[in-house]
């Protein structure tokens, strides 16, 4: 059974893009100045999405509203929810000298206000292409929880596709059963291409090889309500083992492996047709620019995004 409810899809856009050296949400990649994300929600409201929240950090609130938010606000239900360092359950504090948010999860929990019904996540900087907002909004008009288990998606690409020719990545390499469900995510965080494939680096002293046909997450999840009690639980478990640490990260892909070890949750894979391709380093920037033009000249989307 299909709902009518249009689900709601969160962007995480609070990163500054430290690796790429500026605010990389609102740079130009389109031929009118459209950047990614005008593509993400161009194609979740084709896709039948009815809201979209951006999870921001409020020193470039202003800018983000003025620049990004401004062009479709009228087109598309739009809200806001702020990542905040000190943002923590009750009986946490910052530890002295901590500087960085915690990471996907502490994002996804900032929108626990803002968030309701069934929703999709995804990265601001990431174009993940019609195609897989298509499924993502499928699976989430009908997905429903049992008493059992929560249920949830993840749409995957295949690895070889998403690397870069600059610089390491961070992937989550993920494991599916002979029924489409999510076996494990294994999270990988200095990922680089080789002649043969790929390896991971994070241990230089014992690489982990990779073929490049892993399917891979890029962050584009779909949740039903249940997740924001989920991940609270697990972001105090997270805390009270890493929260003293100074760069800890509580991820979104480590929060959902564990639920499905601890067997309360079951992900579909959702493997899609569409080309990825994202912008983690500047040299990166003219082979977005170019995908897109090549998109533009199928005939995949407008010349002029908004008009």
């Amino acid at each position: 059974m299909t709902s009518d409810v249009k689900p709601t899809l969160l962007i995480l856009a609070a990163g500054m893009g430290s690796r790429y050296g500026g605010l990389k949400q609102l740079d130009a990649m389109g031929p009118n100045g459209e950047t990614v994300l005008d593509y993400s929600v161009y194609d979740a409201i084709r896709a039948g999405f009815g809201k979209v929240v951006f999870v921001i950090r409020r020193d470039f609130e202003s800018q983000f509203r003025d620049s990004v938010a401004a062009k479709f606000d009228d087109k598309i239900e739009v809200d806001f929810a702020f990542q905040d360092l000190n943002d923590l359950p009750e009986g946490f504090e910052v530890p002295a000298g901590r500087e960085k948010p915690w990471g996907t999860a502490h994002a996804v929990r900032a929108a626990r206000d803002v968030v309701s019904g069934s929703y999709g996540m995804i990265n601001a900087d990431d174009f993940y292409g019609a195609d897989a907002y298509e499924k993502l909004a499928g699976f989430l008009r009908s997905a429903k929880d049992t008493e059992e288990k929560a249920t949830f998606c993840m749409v995957g690409f295949q690895l070889k596709n998403t690397l870069s020719d600059f610089g390491s990545v961070a992937r989550g390499v993920c494991k599916p059963d002979d029924n489409g469900k999510l076996v494990s995510v294994t999270e990988m965080t200095k990922i680089v291409r080789t002649p043969t494939g790929a390896e991971n680096l994070e241990d230089e002293s014992a690489p982990v090889k990779l073929s490049g046909d892993e399917l891979v997450s890029m962050n584009m999840w779909g949740f039903t309500p249940s997740f924001n009690q989920r991940i609270e639980e697990q972001f105090v478990e997270f805390l009270k083992a890493q929260g003293s640490e100074m760069k800890s990260e509580c991820y979104v892909p480590l929060i959902v492996d564990d639920l499905i070890k601890k067997d309360v949750a079951e992900v579909e894979v959702l493997e899609t047709k569409s080309t990825w391709f994202g912008v983690t380093y500047q040299e990166d920037k003219p082979h977005v620019m170019a995908s897109i033009q090549q998109l533009i000249a199928a005939g995949r989307y407008p010349e002029n995004l908004w008009e």
